[in-house]
């Protein structure tokens, strides 16, 4: 176990202690670090472009339900014993191993003013006028959900997948038998069976949805007017562009704060993942 051990204490736990250090400095890598004390927070407190990247950030939990429902309906299908369902389970979860330099490109792309998805929109009667949805700052934020959501599904397909396997059929059979219907069986039986992975999945997808951060770097850059600035993003900037690793830092902490706060709240609401005999 050495070898993982050092790697993990390499590239995970030292720069944990060291980043938490570093949001107590004032640094800019040019200069040694200078120990400011809670500076940084109490700026933080006051600054009105980190709490609006936060409310971002907020507003990106609404995927979550989305995805989790999708994902359990989309491993239900492929759960089947049909001919080539191995070739759908492939093609659901390609966009997982798929770069998001490439998915936030070809999105950005689809999301064009002469784009596919506002030509399908116009068409339908959803979009009064033919905008880029990346540009609108109504809408953006909720563009990027999508994409986050469509690249996502697959993902948690699999472990829902996992999980559907692991349930044993002689009991979904028995209710069939006892004449439960579809509705019945899968409230009783596999939702219960699937309480587990519930848990794990929702709190990956409440974490990774806090830290978002690939999908705004490639397709806005927090824009327009810093409707998809998110928590991360400003992290990114405050330590990247403006050189304040010290603030940055502390921003991070904060960031990683609400994290674990939110993935509380998701282990309560889902009872710890117990299921209920």
């Amino acid at each position: 176990m050495l070898p993982f051990l050092a790697l993990l204490m390499l590239y995970h736990t030292w720069p944990v202690i060291f980043g938490t250090y570093l949001a107590f400095t004032k640094y800019n890598i040019i200069s040694p670090p200078e120990f400011v004390g809670l500076d940084n927070f109490r700026e933080l407190i006051k600054d009105q472009q980190f709490w609006s990247g936060v409310v971002n950030s907020l507003k990106y939990l609404l995927v979550v339900p989305f995805i989790q429902l999708l994902s359990i309906g989309v491993a239900m299908l492929v759960n089947r014993p049909l001919k080539g369902i191995g070739f759908f389970r492939t093609a659901y979860y390609v966009p997982v191993v798929t770069s998001f330099a490439v998915v936030g490109l070809i999105w950005t792309w689809m999301y064009q003013q002469s784009g596919p998805v506002n030509f399908v929109l116009m068409h339908l009667g959803l979009m009064q006028r033919d905008s880029s949805l990346l540009n609108n700052p109504g809408s953006a934020l909720y563009a990027v959900m999508f994409v986050t959501l469509w690249k996502g599904i697959g993902y948690y397909m699999v472990l829902y997948l996992a999980g559907l396997q692991s349930i044993g059929r002689e009991l979904e059979e028995a209710a069939v038998i006892d004449g439960a219907t579809r509705w019945q069986v899968f409230v009783n039986i596999t939702l219960p069976g699937l309480r587990p992975t519930i848990l794990v999945c929702s709190l990956m997808s409440t974490i990774s949805a806090v830290k978002v951060f690939e999908e705004i770097f490639v397709m806005t850059q927090g824009g327009p007017v810093g409707s998809t600035y998110t928590a991360l993003f400003f992290n990114y900037a405050k330590a990247f562009q403006d050189f304040r690793y010290g603030y940055a830092a502390a921003a991070g902490i904060v960031v990683a704060v609400i994290s674990l706060v939110f993935g509380l709240i998701n282990f309560k609401m889902t009872r710890g993942g117990r299921v209920d005999g």
